[in-house]
């Protein structure tokens, strides 16, 4: 079959397209899907690039220390059919249209802080087939193409997660930052959708296509002052700040949280290793509030949104399977507003 194989960590030319890959097997509680269309994502990069070390650790790492082994293919974000299954699944569901749930656990929620990741410690969507266990594939009842659908599934069931564990209510004032990005975008509009007035850090160049998708206001991250922004956007003191950026804009983001505010990450785009007074986060009794990846159950969620037509997919571009390459360079120049996806079509279709 075609896909494309990380090699090793590293650039670009670690991405090696090939058309003779050996099809993969449904074991058993397994099905095969093949791959209509899957998303791209920062973790796809970031696990190119060994980026994962935590605690200080220097070392290139997949999503897990020694979780992870070469060749891999990656691509968590993966719309299809269901065209073989294993002992145990009802060969009823040869046919079905499947959104993929990427991540890899048993068990309650805590299973979460060790659950693998498709695309990393388990072969993922950038090839014409691909299994999951059967209870990741959630059948998918909706109009918009494949490559609309993947769109939505890390980002949205992060952002769909991170909301929830920080806890917004309606009449909240939610900040957001990245709200130009997959996860940021996806945040404004679940946090619209659950009463919140949003307000978004992003880009001048973005600003516009942020209140689109139905933010009240936006404050613009590379102008500076951003405490001074946010206290003239008529929502002084958010009760949660969402944030996928870190970075230098750490200080500054808790600065601005509401006494009593929930401030949520899950990202770090800008960097992992930040500053923050102590004091600030005691005496304002702030609550900082880690999140990644979402539960079965917040997944099936958010497909359920998207059957009910309540989230729009912000396709920004689509690429051939062979122009995987490309497609993570124009990723990484973030020169478009919503998300790039791979089309996994037969050649000559």
């Amino acid at each position: 079959m075609r896909a494309v194989r990380l090699t090793g960590f590293g650039g670009l030319d670690r991405l090696e397209y090939r058309e003779d890959v050996p099809e993969p097997q449904p074991g058993p509680g397994e099905v095969r899907v093949r791959v209509g269309a899957t998303g791209i994502n920062n973790t796809d990069i970031w696990t190119r690039e060994g980026a994962y070390g935590r605690n200080g650790e220097s070392a290139q790492s997949g999503w897990h220390p020694g979780g992870f082994a070469f060749p891999r293919i990656q691509g968590a974000d993966i719309v299809g059919r269901i065209d073989a299954v294993g002992q145990g699944v009802p060969s009823a569901r040869i046919g079905e249209r499947v959104v993929v749930d990427p991540v890899l656990y048993v068990g309650d929620e805590t299973g979460l802080a060790r659950a693998g990741y498709l695309g990393s410690e388990r072969d993922g969507g950038f090839a014409e087939l691909v299994t999951v266990p059967a209870g990741n594939a959630l059948r998918l009842d909706s109009g918009l193409s494949d490559a609309e659908v993947a769109t939505f599934p890390t980002a949205y069931a992060t952002a769909f997660r991170m909301l929830r564990r920080a806890g917004l209510e309606s009449g909240d004032c939610l900040l957001v930052t990245g709200a130009g990005g997959g996860v940021g975008s996806a945040l404004v509009q679940i946090g619209v959708l659950r009463g919140a007035t949003v307000i978004g850090v992003t880009s001048a160049a973005k600003r516009d296509w942020v209140l689109g998708l139905g933010a009240t206001a936006t404050v613009d991250r590379q102008r500076g002052e951003l405490p001074e922004q946010i206290r003239s956007t008529g929502c002084p003191r958010p009760a949660v700040i969402a944030d996928v950026v870190g970075g230098a804009l750490f200080p500054a983001l808790l600065e601005v949280l509401a006494p009593f505010g929930r401030y949520v990450v899950a990202g770090a785009i800008d960097g992992p290793l930040v500053e923050a007074d102590l004091r600030t986060v005691y005496l304002e009794q702030l609550q900082l509030i880690g999140s990644s990846m979402a539960t079965h159950e917040e997944f099936a969620a958010v497909v359920d949104l998207i059957q009910a037509n309540a989230l729009k997919p912000l396709l920004a571009g689509t690429y051939p399977l062979a122009e995987l390459r490309q497609a993570q360079q124009d990723f990484l120049a973030k020169a478009f507003v919503g998300k790039l996806v791979v089309t996994v079509a037969p050649p000559g279709s």
